[in-house]
């Protein structure tokens, strides 16, 4: 069923992500400075669920997506709405529809500067910053540390150890998100002992590649998970989100020519999101902003 909100001067409508033309949702991110693609934005309708606003017209004025992993957690993303809709309340309007489709599950979002407010008066509790690391890679490396393992290209038929991996870094299974990524993705494993340590993914994404995620218990597995993509994309544009402030991982990427371009904020709702320990797997690379 429609939902109508009246803002002001004019009214908006929500309706189903999917039914929205995908032009106009690209031109959406556009208007904010988002590299996002058409063919980016059809990847996150596979992978989650959303609403848009729009008008009588047909103009798309805002959107929100949520990213359904398991039955109680979800991450939310690409919150988008217009500087006229924005300023009259059409962001906390999608939020909070998109909040009750959610129901009991636990959250996570990484929020822009701009959104915080909002993010913070819905209940939304800070975790930790996300460096947007992006920029050419150099032709070559710099020096790195000995390599503890063996890497190796990973085909989409052997998923399930890097999901069980995966599921122990995250804190929740994303199964489904992973094998939709793995379709488009050139996948690297880590092995140590005959066992699967860490993992790094790259694609296709907006101005260029985004690698991630990246799964590894420490910085050195972390740099060469990175690196094994870095060494095929040099001259290109990459991009790597990551939580990582400081230490040899972040300074690596900085070699690399992947300085930070901004920041965003980690929020939860509900549980605690981020539980790092000593010597576990870790998430050094997200997925996505969206996706985390």
């Amino acid at each position: 069923m429609e939902r109508s909100v009246r803002l002001k001067s004019f009214e908006l409508v929500a309706r189903d992500i999917n039914d929205a033309d995908v032009e106009l949702l690209h031109a959406l991110s556009i208007s904010v400075g988002w590299p996002h693609r058409p063919k980016d934005w059809d990847f996150l309708r596979r992978v989650g669920r959303g609403l848009v606003a729009v008008d009588g017209i047909g103009r798309v004025f805002g959107s929100a997506m949520w990213f359904p992993h398991g039955d109680d957690f979800a991450t939310i993303g690409v919150v988008i709405t217009t500087p006229r809709a924005q300023a009259q309340g059409g962001g906390r309007w999608l939020m909070e529809q998109v909040l009750e489709q959610c129901g009991d599950r636990n959250l996570a979002l990484n929020a822009t500067h701009a959104a915080y407010p909002l993010y913070v008066s819905l209940g939304f509790t800070t975790e930790a910053i996300v460096y947007m690391r992006q920029g050419e890679v150099p032709q070559t490396l710099s020096t790195m540390p000995a390599l503890d393992g063996e890497l190796q290209a990973q085909s989409m038929d052997g998923l399930e150890e890097i999901t069980a991996l995966d599921a122990r870094a995250f804190g929740t299974n994303r199964e489904r998100l992973l094998a939709l990524l793995s379709a488009g993705a050139t996948i690297c494993t880590l092995s140590r002992g005959g066992e699967i340590v860490g993992y790094s993914m790259r694609r296709e994404f907006g101005r260029g590649h985004v690698i991630g995620p990246i799964v590894a218990r420490n910085d050195e597995d972390a740099v060469h998970l990175t690196a094994v993509h870095l060494r095929d994309l040099s001259g290109r544009f990459v991009r790597v989100d990551t939580r990582e402030k400081d230490g040899m991982f972040a300074e690596f990427l900085q070699q690399s020519g992947l300085g930070v371009a901004e920041t965003v904020t980690t929020m939860s709702k509900g549980r605690r999101f981020l539980n790092r320990e000593t010597g576990e797997s870790w998430i050094y690379g997200l997925a996505g902003h969206a996706l985390s």
